[in-house]
């Protein structure tokens, strides 16, 4: 299988000296196009720092970052903005939507930010909330949907490019049990389909719907392994750093 992310050695150390805090240690991985991982870890795990990382929010400290066949660790911060617009599909906590735009535009709005003629963008924002099942919904504004409606329609948001990879930062943090199920089947969906799909969780219950875990704690892989009954053939694998 083709690898689309690899970290390699990376170090993330804050506050250099005697009080630094190791927030990444020496940690590598690769996960393959297509893969849909998971990242679990407590508060203070260091799966918010490689989340940054991994959608090059931030640089490290340390070692190396490969992002669909390109080294990114050292990339300037115009760069990087670049690399995030071009490669990643963000899917926040918060949801982050525009209140007095509708679900059509809030999905446009990254694309006219890249370029995209109007056309072009319509038809992909049309595609991207027909593909989380809201297109009965383009003319709705955030307040006007429920939290689980608007998740879908920050997933467009995100999808609506086709970026390789897909980045989820606690997507159900905010959501009821009801509205969590109903995004992780559009996640699941968007697996089969092909994409990228990394989550990252402090959910042990997400955690166990993802083909892949990686576990971290104290700044390093913990264990990384295939979910019983999620493996389609994969040996199962455990990691103890």
């Amino acid at each position: 299988m083709e690898t689309l992310v690899e970290v390699r050695d990376m170090c993330k150390i804050y506050n250099p000296g005697e009080n630094e805090v190791r927030a990444l240690d020496h940690v590598s991985l690769k996960i393959n196009r297509g893969e849909f991982v998971a990242i679990i870890g407590h508060s203070g795990s260091g799966k918010s720092t490689l989340m940054n990382m991994l959608g090059c929010l931030d640089v490290p400290t340390s070692g190396s970052y490969y992002l669909n066949g390109k080294d990114v660790s050292h990339l300037t911060d115009d760069e990087l903005s670049d690399i995030r617009n071009l490669e990643i599909g963000f899917i926040f906590q918060g949801f982050n939507l525009i209140p007095n735009l509708t679900a059509r535009e809030n999905v446009e709005l990254p694309l006219i930010y890249r370029g995209v003629g109007r056309k072009e963008r319509e038809a992909l924002a049309l595609d991207a909330l027909e593909t989380v099942g809201l297109s009965h919904r383009i003319n709705h504004k955030p307040n006007e949907m429920s939290g689980g409606q608007q998740q879908r329609v920050a997933i467009a948001r995100a999808i609506a490019a086709r970026p390789p990879v897909i980045l989820a930062d606690e997507p159900t943090g905010n959501l009821d049990s009801h509205s969590t199920q109903d995004i992780m089947s559009v996640l699941k969906d968007l697996h089969k389909s092909g994409r990228t799909v990394i989550l990252i969780t402090h959910d042990n219950d997400i955690a166990a719907q993802v083909k892949r875990v990686i576990r971290i704690k104290d700044g390093r892989i913990e264990a990384d392994y295939m979910n019983e009954g999620e493996t389609e053939g994969y040996e199962k694998v455990l990691e103890k750093s």
